[in-house]
């Protein structure tokens, strides 16, 4: 057992000029910084994600946030305009080579924007902290049928499930259709994107993979949302800003009313993020990027424990 950091002193440094240089990238565009609470009284109903429990602050238990999402967009709906932050997220079951339970976001909302006009404005944040890169894109659509040779939404769930048990091995029985999907993306597609120096960005997902997202008045099948790939990487997660309150209450409602149904606590909703929204949301695009792999795509790093001081699973 050692004491010591799990990274370098040089990586701390190097840290410290990446947040440095995201700062002044924001500053010049007059994008206000902002603080909000890694402490709430609630958590999100999201069924694919652990909210990390606190006990002893509120009247119920608290929440360690799994993003600053819910609190940035109260701010933005009280007027406070474009936004961003550099904060610590906590996320349940996320441990690996890629993962920390503990980790270090960056969130930003641009006021105004379409998720297109943010997707241009990451590129040029990234290409500016990892020097010049080549953009690739491709619709979900397009991602399935150019590396399995299937068309997610037109394949049976039969079907489905065959080739994913084919690929990956054998799998549990209760997997929904996204589940499948999300399984033979992360594992058969992911590794592919953002090599050979490009940034790659994948749009259109699904609208049930979508849950905070607007759905494309054009193809209601689909979300207006974009993920970042680079070396393998998923580096970020962006999307037009769902408005609509009743709507946005309704997939919470459905998330809570899933999780009754496979045995996980039901989360209480936050009122506060429903009544902002209700006050008046206006038009923006918002993006996540996790601080801790842009960081080590930067120094060519494979292990996020090198890029922390102390992981969570040092012993």
């Amino acid at each position: 057992m050692s004491w010591k950091p799990s990274s370098l002193i040089a990586t701390l440094k190097a840290r410290a000029d990446l947040n440095a240089q995201v700062r002044e990238f924001f500053s010049e565009k007059k994008v206000l910084e902002v603080e909000t609470p890694l402490l709430m009284e609630h958590g999100v109903t999201d069924r694919y994600m652990k909210s990390m429990r606190v006990d002893g602050v509120f009247k119920v238990k608290g929440f360690l946030q799994t993003s600053p999402e819910f609190a940035m967009k109260r701010l933005l709906a009280a007027g406070s305009g474009s936004i961003y932050q550099i904060c610590k997220a906590f996320r349940l079951d996320e441990s690996g080579t890629r993962h920390n339970p503990e980790f270090s976001m960056l969130e930003w909302y641009r006021v105004g924007f379409s998720h297109w006009k943010l997707m241009d404005e990451t590129f040029e944040l990234l290409a500016g902290i990892l020097g010049k890169r080549t953009r690739v894109n491709y619709s979900y659509q397009d991602a399935f049928e150019y590396y399995l040779h299937i068309n997610p939404y037109q394949i049976t769930l039969e079907e489905l499930k065959s080739k994913s048990e084919r690929l990956l091995g054998e799998l549990p029985d209760d997997l929904e259709r996204d589940d499948y999907l999300s399984l033979l993306f992360e594992d058969q597609i992911e590794p592919n994107l953002g090599l050979e120096n490009t940034i790659t960005y994948i749009t259109d997902f699904p609208a049930s993979q979508s849950a905070l997202a607007t759905i494309d008045p054009d193809n209601p099948k689909v979300a207006q949302r974009f993920e970042v790939y680079i070396e393998g990487f998923e580096l970020a997660n962006g999307f037009n800003e769902l408005q609509d309150a009743e709507e946005q209450l309704a997939r919470f409602e459905a998330d809570n009313i899933w999780r009754k149904e496979n045995n996980l606590e039901e989360i209480v909703i936050d009122q506060h993020f429903i009544g902002a929204l209700k006050s008046g949301l206006p038009n923006c695009a918002g993006i996540a990027l996790g601080m801790d792999r842009l960081l080590m795509i930067k120094l060519g790093l494979e292990d996020i424990s090198q890029v922390l001081a102390f992981p969570i699973n040092t012993n």
